[in-house]
């Protein structure tokens, strides 16, 4: 099993910035990706971005531009640096890793965007 724990979320207003955090640890496999995705209400869960531990990095189109993520070699780490936020980012953000064997999400951290 990998246990996944979150920081960082938060209110924030327009234009602003936030830095959310996951650390991955256990005995699940080894990890091969760590990436965040984000569930607003009444929506489904979308794909945000994704790191490996060789820093190859993957990110939707509507937060190209705008979010960072970044990890470390040993690839059980990820933080997520979102800059010039919107309002249509506001959501739970979900941090998951993903290792050989089968992926694990952690418990998600809420994220508001609002004057």
């Amino acid at each position: 099993q990998v246990q996944l724990v979150e920081s960082g979320g938060g209110l924030v207003q327009p234009g602003g910035s936030l830095r959310l955090s996951c650390v991955a640890s256990g005995n699940g496999g080894k990890i091969i990706a760590m990436g965040w995705y984000r569930q607003a209400p009444g929506k489904q869960r979308e794909f945000v971005a994704h790191v490996t531990p060789d820093g190859s990095t993957a990110y939707a189109d509507s937060v190209k531009g705008r979010f960072t993520i970044s990890g470390d070699n040993a690839g059980n780490t990820a933080y997520l640096q979102m800059d010039n936020m919107k309002p249509e980012d506001t959501a739970v953000y979900y941090c998951k890793a993903t290792a050989v064997v089968g992926g694990y999400w952690g418990q998600g951290t809420q994220v508001t965007v609002s004057s």
